[in-house]
């Protein structure tokens, strides 16, 4: 059986992965007395909540037409890519990050966390930045990629600093 996933369908998931971000920065946030540490995470957690806006932006303009569930590309490749997402092979949306806190994480425990979930949100976008015409809005999927490698950028320099 072929799964299939309509843009609105993707945009959601993008909405949803970012959802996640922000909660667990908010809720690793909580687990720091340091004021930097807390402000670090709820920078992060306030970058995460403008992409979801910006998906939900991008979601709003969709036709009726691209709300239809639709196959991506002829050989499948999208497809495939999509369903091994879905299926929780590259990474699974129906357990957030924040679920995996115990608030006995040390800090460094933290950021490396947050550098392995930067990373499949990398993956998952750039999968999706293809499925994306141009004029659609791929050009702020790719500003949103670069944030996402920015974040893992200063996620790592804080790892650096506090090892």
């Amino acid at each position: 059986m072929s799964i299939t996933f309509s843009a609105d369908e993707i945009f959601e998931m993008a909405q949803e992965l970012e959802r996640n971000g922000s909660k667990f920065y908010r809720q690793a946030a909580e687990n720091f007395k340091e004021p930097t540490k807390q402000q670090l995470l709820l920078s992060l957690a306030e970058m995460e909540d403008l992409h979801e806006l910006t998906f939900e932006a991008m979601r709003d303009h969709l036709t009726n037409a691209e709300k239809e569930i639709s196959t991506f590309d002829p050989d499948d490749e999208a497809g495939m890519y999509l369903r091994a997402m879905a299926d929780g092979h590259v990474f699974d949306l129906s357990h957030p990050p924040s679920e995996k806190l115990t608030s006995n994480e040390s800090f460094t425990d933290i950021l490396k966390i947050a550098i392995g979930c930067e990373k499949d949100s990398i993956v998952f976008y750039l999968g999706l930045r293809d499925l994306v015409p141009a004029k659609e809005g791929k050009d702020k999927i790719d500003a949103i990629i670069r944030e996402e490698m920015g974040h893992i950028s200063l996620l790592s320099k804080q790892l650096n600093a506090s090892q």
